[in-house]
Order: structure tokens, then sequence, then C-alpha cells
């Protein structure tokens, strides 16, 4: 810090994020106006965790080739993404379904909501975006929520609530370790009154429930209250215990351990400890509970009481086992025993978290049919399965996240203004390249590049073993279901085929090349040594996207994750991959050879106006008024922009018969249907940018090397490698590199690379 008004400046910022966090404590009928203002502070766990949810909105995503609405709650956006869940929309949604049929009333309470499935598929995820997203809401006005504390002033011949010496009773307030709804506080009977009154007052289609009575240490702090004031005679003992003295209702901010319960693998402990927590015998001694257990002397600190008021999470759930038995009547009694005589009301939605070894340990006795003893509890269980991303742009970013500190959501919105241009821009993302700072064995900080389309391969590579192969239609191949699957649909010549034309119901997603394999495999690169050299460019710096498919191949039968049946079948798989990433890569540097021959906006709309007027036998509108459609302007622009025809495709300057059929088939239908599908009451062709209409710009952007060819008849690729000076091999290099470069995030050594593979592909079937 170099001014000390910065200092002050982060402690003035963080002195209003925790006031705006926390209110000062009221009374109970303060409270209780407040939930007539605004019911929503009152909401049960269900209620709450799902307004948390849909508090953040929702955007249109593209998963298995199908829209869906996606939450961004689970983008983790109270954490700029960090623990964001990337795909599995579909059972994401599945799980708020549930929550909003569970917070009506309207059934599954009995159940355990249990997310099953692979490693590396975002299920711990998920758990920190729970944690991040429910703080993150009970920090804000809406989402405050509401619990009880107690302070008891004792004199010598009564008992104190407090832990502390008698003499402090007065300023020592203790709070629901429980996190205790306000609400619980009064009789049932008024309770239920209560809240059908706010009920009634709303009318919201998830009602307001309150079904806890208070927990077992507000319970001893209420009743050694109401003993005191029984002894002086007053009537309205109600009033004299919740009197502002003894009982103040707080809110908190939510986390683990405070309205989020989370028992982890290497938790130990009897399952009531697990569970609820444990008794400390010393506070027994020291509260004097005379013979009896006193509920002030337990801990609280088992997973239930943790989560009671929200959520309740075991993670890695098989080492857990024996405590799933223990939770079956949880859901369906919401009430859980500290000890024989002494038990808890709970109010906690329950989330358990596995990997496939869970499910096998479940099935350990289904042999057995109605004597399986685990039967009841795969009942109780409702199954969100998550699987492996079948999203290519997905996957390209959850691998780019692994190997950076970037967290933010790339969220291309496909129902943004432009959609085209949204797709256009992740698609950017994907191939773009990417450097990372690392130190050598000798110490120094080296960079080293991940090419463009580098991540985008191996992103496509592991997409590609995770489909089923045997759904597959005969008209696209592997390759083509991921782009279905990540985009919607595929371009098939001329024709756009969207992905419900066909009916995918394999296995997709169950199995496949986990992202921490493409990761570690990436690691390994960076730290090693290619095998190139360049008298001017730092090419051995650089990983190519086939240095990062054959590093990923290579590996598989080493690696103990995969059988040999998954090692041969992914093997196999590799090479339609490599075909895929070539096509990206020879488009690139087709695009930049052919950079300085484009085609401007106005000479694409000049053609297609003649070429309308001369199927409709019209004339053209132009600014000298209107004319013939000039044969001439609509055969260069076929011949020089288009290289569809050469000369003896015409008569003279009349279109033969191919030509006639390429102007209706090709440019007028397809330009009509765009029209037609797009069009409302005021709508035209004469409306349409046509540069922007897909058959249109797949017309023009489907350059050749017959076009290079035609264009630069001196190139020799041979030569690319090392062309020789003032040739037109150089020169056409240079402009190459160039374009490369400033237009497509190419540095010059990757670039250098990439149109050498390329060139040697192309001088291979140039002649």
């Amino acid at each position: 810090m170099t001014d000390t008004t910065d200092s002050t400046d982060y402690l003035a910022r963080a002195d209003e994020a925790l006031e705006g966090a926390y209110e000062p404590p009221r009374s109970l009928a303060e409270f209780v106006d407040l939930a007539f203002e605004r019911p929503a502070v009152a909401s049960h766990a269900a209620r709450y965790v799902l307004s948390a949810i849909e508090s953040m909105g929702t955007r249109t995503v593209v998963e298995e080739g199908v829209e869906r609405q996606r939450y961004r709650f689970f983008d983790d956006p109270a954490n700029d993404g960090e623990h964001a869940v990337l795909g599995n929309t579909g059972v994401l949604n599945a799980f708020v379904d549930d929550l909003r049929t569970v917070a009506a009333g309207r059934g599954k309470e009995e159940k355990i909501h249990w997310f099953d499935g692979p490693t590396a598929t975002g299920k711990s995820e998920l758990k920190r975006c729970l944690i991040n997203g429910l703080r993150a809401y009970s920090k804000t006005e809406a989402g405050r929520r509401y619990t009880v504390e107690w302070n008891i002033a004792a004199r010598d011949d009564e008992r104190s609530l407090s832990y502390a010496p008698d003499d402090d009773a007065d300023d020592d307030w203790y709070e629901s370790p429980v996190q205790a709804n306000p609400l619980s506080v009064f009789p049932p009977e008024v309770r239920a009154d209560l809240v059908d009154a706010l009920n009634a007052e709303h009318d919201d289609h998830i009602p307001i429930r309150a079904e806890s009575d208070l927990d077992p240490f507000s319970r001893e702090a209420f009743d050694i209250l109401e003993e005191r004031y029984r002894r002086t005679g007053r009537r309205d003992l109600f009033s004299a215990v919740t009197d502002r003295r003894h009982l103040r209702v707080k809110n908190y901010v939510v986390d683990v351990g405070k309205g989020i319960g989370v028992l982890h693998a290497e938790d130990d402990g009897s399952p009531k400890e697990r569970l609820v927590g444990s008794w400390m015998p010393g506070m027994l001694r020291e509260l004097d509970a005379r013979g009896r257990k006193d509920p002030r002397a337990f801990s609280y600190d088992g997973v239930l009481s943790q989560g009671n008021g929200l959520l309740t999470v075991v993670e890695d759930a098989s080492q857990h086992a024996d405590l799933l038995r223990k939770l079956l009547n949880v859901p369906d009694e919401k009430r859980v025993k500290l000890d024989k005589g002494i038990g808890m009301d709970l109010d906690t939605q329950l989330v358990v978290i596995s990997n496939p070894d869970l499910d096998a340990e479940l099935e350990q006795f289904a042999d057995r049919n109605d004597r399986d003893p685990l039967k009841a509890l795969k009942r109780r269980l409702d199954r969100h399965e998550f699987r492996y991303l079948t999203s290519v742009s997905l996957e390209t970013e959850l691998i780019h996240r692994e190997l950076t500190d970037e967290t933010g959501v790339w969220a291309a919105a496909v129902d943004a203004a432009d959609p085209e241009t949204e797709h256009e821009r992740l698609r950017e993302r994907m191939a773009a390249p990417l450097s990372i700072r690392l130190r050598d064995d000798d110490g120094r900080v080296r960079t080293r590049e991940l090419a463009p389309h580098a991540l985008e391969a191996a992103a496509t590579y592991a997409v590609v073993t995770r489909l089923d192969a045997e759904d597959l239609p005969a008209s696209i191949g592997l390759v083509d279901k991921a782009l279905l699957f990540d985009r919607g649909a595929v371009r098939d010549g001329e024709e756009r085929v969207a992905a419900d034309e066909f009916d995918f119901d394999g296995d997709d997603g169950a199995h496949g090349i986990p992202v921490t394999y493409t990761r570690d495999t990436i690691a390994d690169l960076l730290h090693g040594e290619t095998d190139r050299a360049h008298p001017d460019l730092p090419v051995e710096d650089v990983l190519t996207p086939e240095d990062v498919l054959h590093a990923m191949a290579e590996g598989l039968s080493a690696a103990p994750v995969f059988s040999r049946a998954e090692v041969a079948e992914y093997e196999n798989r590799l090479a339609t991959v490599k075909d895929h990433v070539f096509e990206l890569q020879e488009a690139d540097v087709l695009d930049a050879v052919l950079a300085d021959k484009g085609v401007a906006e106005e000479t694409v709309e000049e053609y297609v106006a003649h070429v309308f007027a001369w199927n409709a036998d019209e004339q053209v509108e132009t600014d000298r008024g209107a004319v013939d459609p000039d044969p001439l302007l609509m055969k260069v622009f076929e011949t020089e922009h288009l290289g569809r025809f050469d000369e003896d495709d015409y008569h003279g300057n009349e279109p033969g018969g191919e030509v006639e059929t390429f102007r209706r088939d090709t440019v007028i239908t397809a330009l009509n249907r765009y029209a037609w599908e797009h069009r409302d009451d005021d709508f035209g062709v004469a409306d349409v940018d046509l540069s922007t209409v897909p058959v249109i710009r797949a017309v023009l952007e489907a350059h050749s090397w017959e076009d290079v060819r035609r264009i630069h008849e001196d190139l020799d690729p041979s030569q690319w490698d090392d062309p020789p000076a003032n040739t037109e091999t150089a020169r056409v290099k240079e402009r190459t590199i160039e374009h490369m470069t400033t237009e497509q995030g190419y540095s010059e050594a990757s670039a250098e690379l990439t149109s050498r593979h390329v060139m040697r592909e192309v001088n291979g079937r140039w002649d």
C-alpha cells in the first residue's frame, strides 16, 4: 500500500459488508410483525433453500442438444463461479423440482436426496455451491434467517442457563445451538393458528410451515423461566418468559455449523455423535442436574444439529453407510433423540453425496428380494445421477478452470438478442490459446503456450470417449454427436440438422475420460520438453493439439482407472477426433491464406438481388433506377468469389443447367425458407441481413484449396517450412502468419507450427 486511504477504504468496505449482513436483535412480537410483512423470514427449510436457488434467476443453455433453463445459483455467482457446477442442468432442475414438491407439502418429504456419479463430475462442487449460495442469500434482506437467544438472570437459589458464573448471567446471551425457528417458541395450537393467518394473508403457492417444537436447549431455558414466574403468581406466563429481557430474535448468516451440516469421510464417532452430538459429563456436574440429563450439557455438534433449519449433507456417503440406516426415519418423523427421554424436532433437507461404490454397497443383498435388509433405505433415497460432461464447450471450460485460477463462468446465453453472436463468442473461447507461467528445473520462470484448439482438442476427445456409439444413426459419427450435444444442431452440407431430429437414448456420460486425467496429462506436458526447434521462434515452448491428443492416448494403458476394454475403445476413437481438430486448424490456415480475398456485404447483396430478379423475370432496383439482372455480374460472383463453376458451365454469360439449379435450390430456396421461418406481419426478404443467413454464409465461407491454387498459382506447399526468398510461397506465408497472429490469437511460434502441419497435409494431396 502506498496510500493509507486505500487500506482505510478496504476496512470501510468490510465494515459495510458486515453491517449489511446483520440486524439488531428484536423482540418476539416484532418478529411476528415482520413475518406478516415478509413471510419469507419464517420459511421452513425446503422453502428457504428453494427461494435461495430461485432468487438468482435462470439462463438458457443447450446441453445434450436440448435447450434448458438453468438456475444461475448453480453457477456459484456468490463466489465468482469458483465452485460452479458445470453441466448436469437436467439433474439439477430435477432436484429443484423435488424441492418445490417438498416445500409445498405435495410429497417426497420422506425422501433423502442422493447425488451419485463417477469422480470428477461436480458433486463436491455442488456441496460448495450450496454452501456459498445459501450463505450469500442469508446476507440479503430477502434472505434473512432468524433464530432465538436466551438470557436468564439468576439469583443464588436459581439454576442458571449460562455456562459462565452466575454473576455474569445478566450479560450472557445464549443462542439456540440448533438454529431454532422463532415461531417454535409458541405453543403448538397457537403456532398453528399463527401460520394459518400468515398463509391467509399472503396466499403463496408454497405455504409457510412451522411444525417443529423448541429444541431441548431452548426448552430448558423456557421451563426455567416459566417455573420462576409461576412461583411469583404471574398469570401472563408466556409474555413473561418471552419478554425481551429473556428472549431475543436475531438473524444469523448461514454457514457450515450454522444452518448447514456437513459430514465428511474422515469424521468418526458413534452414530449418535455424528448425527446429533454427545453428552458432556463435566457440564452435567457443573449444572447440578440432580440425576437427570440436562439438555444444556449436550454438545449439539452432530451433522443434523448443525444443519437444522436448512441443509444436512453427508459427503462420501459410502464411508457412513451405517449412518444412512439411522437416517431412515428422520425425513418422515422429523425428529431425532438425544437420549431415551429427550428428543429434538428437525427441519432440514437431507442430501447424500457418493461415488458409485455406495451403489454397489446398496445392491449387495439385492438377490434376497423382499428380505433385502437395505430395501427400506434404497426406497428412501431419491437418486440424482451426475454424469461426465457431454458438451465440448463445457468440458473445454472445465479443463481451463483446472489449469488456471480463472473461475468466471463463460455462460454464453442463447437467449441473448443475437444468439449466433453469443455462440460465436463461445466458440472463440473454446479455440483460444492458453499461456501458463511456470518454474522449470533450473529455477527459471518459463511461459508455455497451449496453442489454439489444444484445449478444445482435449475436451473433444474426452467427450467423444463418453458418448454411446450404439444409438448413432448411419448419417453421423461420434464427433457429430458431440457437436450436436454442444450446439443443438450441425450442418450437413447446405442443411442445418437439429438434435431433436435424432433419438439418442444411450448411456452418454456414464463412462469415459475424466477431467482429472486430462488435467494431469496436460500438466505433465507443461513440465516436459518437446522435440522441436526453430532458429528464431520459441516453438519448443508450444504444445499443439497433436501433442495433447497423443499424450492423452499414450497414457491410457498406464492409467489405473481404465480397463483394457476401455483403453482399446478410447484409442479407436482418437482418429476421428484428430480429423476434426485438423479441420479446425485447416480452416484457420485457409482463412488466413485467403484473408485478403473476402467478399464485401454489398457484393453479396447485389448478387442475391440479381439472382431473385433473374428467377422472377423482373428488374433490379438500383441507384440508377430499375435495370435488368446482369448475367455477367452473377457469372463473375459464382466463378470468382464462390469458385463453384468455370467457363464450361455457361453459354457465354448465360447459365447452364447446373448453375440454374444452384441458383434456385441453394440460394433462392434456402433464403425463402429462412425468411419464412423468421417472418412476422411486417417481414419480407428485403429485411434480411443476407450476410447473416446461415446458408448464404456457409456458401461464402466454403473456401477451398482450389481457390488458393486458382488465386496463388505459384504457391508451393512443399516449400512452406522454409520458402525461398522473393517467391509467391514466401509472400503468402508472411501474410498468413501475420493474419493468424493478429486476428486468430496465435503466437508466431504456434502459427508457424500449425501452418506447417496443415501445409504438409495439403502438399500430400495438392496434385
